[in-house]
């Protein structure tokens, strides 16, 4: 498998779905860290991370920035126009990216992307057209465990995570 980048939703996929709103109108999004377990090791294995959403949202950019997302695009109508785009401009096929979504707005990229996936709280509907359907739902760390299945089948995995777990050479943040 030769996966050059990851591209993920977020609503859904980082987040278990849910909106929430004061009466003020200040929106807020609750993020799992475990999915940045998932970003220290892709960013390891040398693949470029990008999020990519339909919403307009300062949480989003926020997180992106706080874990040092390659790049961050919100207010994305169609995702597989703008993932040929960045394609094209890094010189990799489709079939070189991976993308994890979880909804209809999601589906023309998860059947071109060359690996999809989704939560597993994700409808049947997304299911049946995915490579993967990850163990966990959305929120609870599916994008790490998408990021793990990548590097399970690029068989680097093991020494990855051996190589960020010596206390002796690594200092971790998440």
């Amino acid at each position: 498998m030769d996966i050059q980048i990851i591209i993920t939703d977020i609503d859904g996929v980082w987040t278990d779905g849910g909106m929430y709103y004061t009466e003020s109108g200040d929106e807020y999004k609750k993020f799992n860290t475990s999915d940045s377990v998932g970003v220290i090791l892709a960013k390891a294995a040398g693949i470029k991370l990008i999020i990519m959403t339909g919403e307009e949202s300062n949480c989003v950019k926020n997180r992106a920035k706080k874990l040092n997302i390659d790049s961050c695009y919100l207010g994305v109508k169609d995702k597989l126009k703008l993932s040929k785009e960045i394609a094209s401009k890094e010189g990799v096929s489709l079939q070189q990216i991976a993308f994890i979504g979880d909804e209809i707005n999601d589906h023309k990229l998860l059947k071109e992307a060359g690996f999809s996936a989704c939560p597993q709280s994700a409808p049947e509907y997304t299911k049946k057209i995915v490579s993967f359907v990850v163990p966990s739902d959305g929120g609870k760390g599916a994008f790490r465990d998408f990021v793990f299945e990548i590097l399970r089948r690029k068989n680097i995995f093991e020494d990855l995570f051996d190589q960020l777990t010596n206390p002796e050479d690594t200092e971790i943040t998440i």
